[in-house]
């Protein structure tokens, strides 16, 4: 991984390059050796910054000749990318895949992101002027309303996820926050407030996909969901997130209970509440007594978001999702430092979600 940070001095493509080299290293593979390059970037055409993202990176990584392209699902395009990377490998059409997610959103003004991000709504709703915090703060209210749980389980959230980060050197942010600073934070959509909510990341991440030993991708599956939020049932159901987990847990005869450390996509503090549950790994309405308990930490039953999450990592849409699979990889590699390193893990799952449920990616791995 890049740093992720607020705004970086490097271009999209030079981000990506960064990375890439990173992943190539780490891997000890040359870059002669790469057969596929698959690059994850949601915003730079919106934005202006690059179009071609892939193929400039080829052209970068001087690896002309490859096949090459470029994945975009939104926020969820960083893990879209490394399932087109497995399903390359797994094909024989590619021998060593090289999955990059690279993200600029300093380039433009705050309103013209927000504006490039809310287009991912149902157009009906776009015109209303709905954005993905609106659609955060209703469920929010009706998750606080419908299990009677107090708003302090949300900033419990923000102030655990703030919390791993603190340790993690390539986090955005690396500061420590309690639940009262959440709780205190200016109101971004009723009752989320600053600190309940992502923030916007200039980064890049990659991964290398091969035969060859290492940490195993056991498994990984997609859902779509209701496109409009407004047409769904219940505002705390989500489907592309409950198809997608179990899809991913089915095809590796495992489930929640054998998940030793989660990355949950927190763009909301809600979103970890509902994902989890959805997911399986605690019962409707219950996971947020397990984070106000402790359940959640590090050193908790199930550790969520090791490495700060989206709320305190950063999320650079495209490279969200690879970054929380980096986690998982040092997690299980035993790469990290003991105030860092969950002990004993032989599996980790990751989901990386798009909108606000439109799609779900989800990801198992095993030591």
């Amino acid at each position: 991984m890049t740093q992720f940070e607020n705004a970086s001095n490097r271009s999209v493509v030079d981000l990506a390059a960064v990375a890439a080299e990173r992943a190539l290293e780490d891997g000890d593979y040359s870059r002669a050796e790469v057969s596929s390059v698959h690059v994850a970037n949601a915003l730079s055409e919106a934005l202006g910054t690059q179009a071609g993202v892939a193929n400039a990176l080829t052209s970068t990584l001087g690896v002309e000749g490859v096949r090459a392209d470029r994945v975009e699902n939104t926020s969820a395009s960083g893990a879209s990318a490394v399932h087109r990377g497995v399903e390359a490998v797994a094909s024989g059409q590619s021998n060593v895949a090289l999955v990059v997610g690279v993200e600029k959103m300093s380039v433009g003004e705050t309103a013209d992101v927000t504006d490039s991000i809310r287009q991912l709504v149902h157009p009906r709703e776009y015109e209303q002027g709905l954005t993905l915090p609106s659609f955060a703060g209703v469920a929010a209210h009706a998750y606080l309303d419908r299990y009677d749980a107090p708003r302090e389980a949300l900033a419990a959230v923000a102030a655990k996820n703030h919390r791993n980060a603190l340790y993690n050197p390539v986090a955005q942010f690396q500061k420590r926050i309690s639940i009262e600073d959440a709780l205190e934070s200016p109101v971004i959509a009723d009752p989320l407030r600053l600190y309940d909510c992502c923030p916007m990341t200039d980064g890049a991440a990659a991964v290398v996909i091969s035969r060859d030993e290492g940490v195993r991708v056991t498994s990984i599956g997609s859902a779509t969901g209701t496109h409009a939020v407004a047409a769904r049932p219940d505002p705390l159901a989500i489907e592309s997130v409950r198809l997608a987990g179990e899809r991913t847990f089915d095809q590796a005869d495992l489930g929640p209970d054998d998940v030793d450390v989660a990355c949950i996509h927190d763009a909301f503090t809600v979103l970890e509440l509902l994902e989890l549950e959805e997911l399986g790994f605690y019962e409707p309405g219950t996971a947020w007594e397990a984070t106000l308990d402790g359940k959640t930490k590090l050193d908790g039953e199930l550790p969520v978001n090791p490495g700060g999450g989206l709320k305190a990592r950063g999320h650079p849409l495209g490279a969200t999702g690879i970054s929380q699979l980096i986690e998982l990889v040092w997690q299980l590699r035993g790469d990290l430092p003991d105030r860092r390193q969950v002990p004993d893990v032989d599996v980790g799952f990751a989901i990386n979600v798009a909108g606000f449920g439109n799609n779900s990616v989800c990801t198992l791995l095993e030591s």
